[in-house]
């Protein structure tokens, strides 16, 4: 059957798209922009495919539908910028098969005006057609976030912003058969600009939060009293919690343009969350030598090497840069992840640890980097000899808080 939704690019954004447009019963197809983890169980693709998901065989069938979604990856470059090299692949497979009447939207984070700039001329020169006129473009922040159970692609509010009124309203038309609210913005720069802000809000207060534990220690504060005490304020705070460093899909942007204008802020909470895998080192080998021991050949025991609670991806996760300058300094390091059957660290294997209370007995230091549902926490505290919790989530005294 022919269908109605086009989703180029299955990574972390194209996925969870699919995954919402063939819930929502419209006839989904996907083509891959390359080689593109994704972030969903085998379940849910499983699920995926029994509602009528189904691969493109091939580029031709980009043509045969109503809306094709942008949703291809944009990791950072060598200039430190987001790299659209598959958003242009994208574009340009997508416009020697464009027809008329299609809606286009980009989900892919870009700098602001990359819709207009870049996407735009490519669609018109592949297809010989005129956005606006002859076929409908908008940009759409992604607002995927997962492993969330409350807030979900139905009730999660979708930005639109169209190259023309028209492109907006087909675009709206199409997300609201997804979400049970469209916010319209007033064009595509101002849409893509919802994504910067809205990634680099997230960023900065995790960086502030950052620099607070590390002085908070430094006091000899608990820091995690004084965000549960602040967050009962009503009004003017919203509570973030530090930890061993940022990972995930959506990238800080500190170049808002093609005039590469830099976001100081931005560039200064860049600088503070990279810097936090190597204070939770620090941190590992302060302890090691209170108790007498030294790093080198300590057998140091890694709990949840993901990015995020109970999910597989480990698209930036700190604990890989944390293994490594443990391993500098010689310790032994290994490892548990109920979602990570296997870990390799400077292309070699690390150690997986299959009985979580004999490993923490028997490591020196126990490191929490990702509070997995499946840690039973109060038993972990008591078993491990040494506990570095970075994730605050352990009982109050129970171990060491970062």
């Amino acid at each position: 059957m022919p269908a109605d939704l086009a989703v180029i690019g299955l990574g972390p954004f194209g996925l969870p798209l699919a995954q919402a447009a063939v819930a929502a019963g419209i006839p989904t197809v996907g083509y891959k922009t390359g080689p593109e983890p994704g972030s969903l169980s085998a379940a849910d693709l499983r699920r995926m495919l029994s509602g009528g998901f189904r691969h493109a065989t091939g580029p031709a069938e980009l043509g045969r539908v109503r809306t094709a979604v942008i949703c291809a990856p944009t990791p950072r470059g060598a200039d430190g910028g987001l790299d659209l090299t598959q958003v242009e692949s994208a574009a340009r497979t997508l416009a020697a098969h464009l027809r008329p009447h299609t809606t286009v939207i980009l989900e892919s984070p870009v700098p602001p005006g990359t819709t207009e700039d870049l996407l735009r001329p490519i669609l018109e020169e592949g297809s010989r057609l005129r956005a606006g006129r002859d076929f409908h473009l908008a940009y759409s922040p992604s607002r995927v976030d997962p492993g969330n159970r409350d807030f979900t692609p139905a009730n999660t509010p979708k930005v639109i912003g169209g190259l023309t009124p028209a492109c907006t309203e087909s675009a709206a038309a199409f997300y609201g058969r997804l979400t049970d609210k469209v916010v319209r913005a007033r064009g595509p720069r101002e849409a893509e600009t919802v994504q910067l802000l809205e990634t680099n809000f997230r960023h900065v207060n995790i960086a502030l939060v950052n620099e607070m534990a590390v002085l908070c220690h430094d006091l000899g504060v608990d820091l995690w009293d004084v965000v549960r005490c602040a967050e009962t304020k009503p009004f003017g705070f919203h509570a973030f919690r530090p930890g061993p460093g940022v990972g995930g899909h959506a990238l800080p942007q500190d170049l808002t343009g093609p005039a590469g204008r830099t976001l100081r802020m931005v560039e200064l909470a860049q600088q503070v969350n990279s810097q936090m895998p190597r204070y939770v080192v620090q941190r590992a080998a302060t302890l090691l030598n209170e108790h007498g021991k030294s790093a080198r050949a300590a057998r140091v025991l890694l709990l949840g090497v993901t990015y995020k609670p109970d999910l597989a991806d480990q698209q930036a996760t700190p604990a890989r840069e944390i293994a490594i300058r443990l391993m500098e300094l010689g310790a032994q390091v290994s490892y548990h992840d109920p979602h990570v059957p296997s870990w390799n660290v400077l292309d070699r294997p690390v150690p997986r640890a299959d009985s979580l209370y004999e490993a923490a007995a028997d490591a020196d230091l126990t490191i929490l980097l990702q509070h997995h549902r499946t840690y039973d926490l109060q038993g972990l505290s008591v078993k491990a000899q040494l506990l570095l919790d970075t994730r605050g989530t352990t009982p109050t005294g129970a171990a060491h808080r970062l």
